[in-house]
């Protein structure tokens, strides 16, 4: 939306005033900008955000995160009105996976059931029998019987990691998250030199050389939780940057060091999450554009598998 914003407005105040007036909830990722946490309802992960956005009662839910969380919403949500600050921002990781490719591979393996990690499009979770978070993954697989054959999509760094942990064997989508790909192991295992007691935490969508120098591996609430409760003082956090904010905010007395990517920029903000911002999230109120809108068809089918993720979490308490 090419609107300009009046530079003396106090945005924190507009926003506060919209989400009374309109009966509307922000939900926020984890990556997204300090600002954009701060005036957030409710701050989470993939899956905290699905649960949030299944169980609010505003009449606008308002998703500061990439495309796929607010297609979740609107799958979970239909009589709401979901908006997204800036459609552009999509994801490396669910643009892996076009849903009529793996449509044919799918086909492939006809007695397997399709996992899908929840970052992916509403054609890909049209496509899957359950998805997951990489919070509840674990969970999902060990739901399934031992001699059931899964395919796991589209995230293959995450499916590397969930074949060892669980011990079942699956057939990996070739998908990867460009940010969580950048990570070098030879800066990290440099920084580590320089901060012999810090820790290394990691997400499993890092490649299996760096997640084998981990102190600790775990969906993004996983990490924030680790640096509350374990008592090391210093972290190298090998993940989106945007975290960092919450975990100083938990923990200011501790020392959180962004793990350095393989790029020259020596950044690894996500592109896509960082296009959101507090104009874009103002004018997007108060317009009520862009909207997320679904055919009901593809709603539907979206929804089973996501359905059937909030119940095997709910059976193991998560």
């Amino acid at each position: 939306m090419d609107i300009g914003v009046d530079v003396q407005l106090d945005l924190f105040a507009e926003i506060e005033r919209l989400k009374k007036e309109k009966n509307a909830i922000i939900l926020a990722h984890y990556y997204q900008e300090p600002d954009i946490q701060d005036v957030a309802d409710y701050i989470g992960d993939s899956l905290g955000l699905s649960q949030q956005a299944a169980k609010t009662d505003a009449d606008i839910i308002v998703f500061a995160g990439v495309h796929f969380m607010a297609e979740t919403a609107k799958i979970l949500s239909p009589q709401k009105k979901v908006l997204l600050p800036d459609l552009k921002a999509g994801c490396s990781l669910a643009d892996s996976a076009p849903p009529e490719l793996f449509k044919k591979f799918r086909d492939q393996y006809p007695d397997h059931i399709v996992i899908s990690y929840i970052n992916c499009s509403a054609g890909i979770k049209a496509l899957s029998d359950i998805i997951c978070t990489s919070s509840n993954a674990e969970k999902i697989i060990e739901s399934v019987p031992k001699d059931q054959p899964i395919i796991f999509a589209p995230d293959r760094n995450l499916g590397s990691y969930l074949i060892k942990k669980t011990g079942r064997d699956m057939v990996l989508w070739n998908g990867a998250c460009m940010v969580h790909e950048i990570f070098s192991l030879e800066k990290i295992t440099k920084l580590k030199m320089r901060h012999p007691n810090a820790k290394i935490i990691a997400h499993p969508e890092c490649e299996a050389p760096v997640l084998a120098i981990a102190d600790f591996i775990g969906s993004t609430t996983g990490l924030l939780k680790f640096t509350q409760r374990d008592d090391a003082q210093e972290y190298i956090v090998v993940t989106e940057t945007g975290i960092l904010h919450q975990m100083q905010k938990e923990n200011p007395a501790k020392t959180f060091i962004p793990a350095p990517p393989n790029n020259a920029c020596a950044c690894n903000d996500c592109p896509h999450m960082k296009l959101n911002t507090l104009e874009k999230l103002y004018l997007c109120m108060e317009y009520e554009q862009p909207e997320i809108t679904m055919e009901e068809n593809l709603r539907l089918a979206a929804k089973k598998p996501i359905d059937r993720m909030l119940e095997i979490s709910a059976q193991a308490g998560l």
